[in-house]
């Protein structure tokens, strides 16, 4: 760096410069003619530009992100609205299922047809009588009851060998990637009483980095429906 860059002249830094034209609005008032002989390397190619034009390529930028800015804020709205609309839809096909025999059936099947998810299943145990006998209320281990019952929050990532996804593979190959999701009775700390499980054969489906609180709503719905079965 050279005296001239760092010192500016006799003493003055570029600093003291830039410190002296904010704090004085103006100075190019005063010396308009400054304006239109500072030329300045344009970002667009190697030709000089004039400070106003400058700073009109600033401002268009700027205003260039501020509507990308504005595109996916309106995507995000547009995206969060159809979610909202097929979550409703399947809540309402749950409370509107014929009895209570078929209503995980539909659960399952609603949820897959809204959300377009290749495999779902669910699992419920400690079951009144009369339910027994469902497809949806066939024992399972009790590792299995115990790692569901582990669950702070739905699982999500590769298939690793899970007991569930045995459960998935009746709909097709057996899923690379998983969600699996708790039932509760009552809140987050009630007690476990069962577990919904949903496979992709896309291993990118469900990640173990994305977030979780749409499937922690699909739970709480699922297990206030559920509930009754018990």
């Amino acid at each position: 760096m050279n005296a001239t860059t760092s010192l500016g002249v006799q003493g003055i830094t570029e600093d003291d410069i830039a410190t002296y034209l904010a704090q004085t609005p103006g100075f190019f008032e005063r010396h308009a003619e400054l304006l239109a002989s500072i030329q300045l390397a344009s970002p667009h190619g190697g030709r000089a530009v004039s400070l106003q034009e400058r700073q009109m390529d600033m401002l268009r930028e700027r205003i260039k992100g501020l509507e990308r800015r504005i595109i996916e804020m309106i995507r995000a709205g547009h995206d969060n609205e159809a979610l909202v609309g097929k979550m409703h839809r399947w809540t309402c096909a749950v409370m509107l299922a014929r009895s209570a025999s078929v209503m995980p059936q539909v659960l399952i099947e609603e949820l897959k047809h809204e959300f377009m998810i290749p495999q779902a299943a669910l699992r419920v145990w400690n079951v009144a009588e009369p339910h027994a006998g469902m497809p949806w209320a066939q024992a399972v281990s009790d590792d299995l009851r115990t790692f569901a019952a582990s669950l702070a929050q739905p699982y999500c990532g590769l298939n690793s060998g899970f007991e569930a996804a045995a459960w998935l593979a009746a709909d097709g190959a057996p899923p690379q990637s998983l969600a699996l999701v708790p039932l509760r009775l009552g809140s987050a700390a009630g007690e476990c009483f069962g577990l919904l499980a949903l496979g992709s054969p896309d291993a990118l489906r469900f990640q173990s980095d994305m977030g979780t609180e749409f499937l922690q709503q699909v739970g709480d719905i699922a297990s206030a429906a559920l509930g009754k079965l018990l």
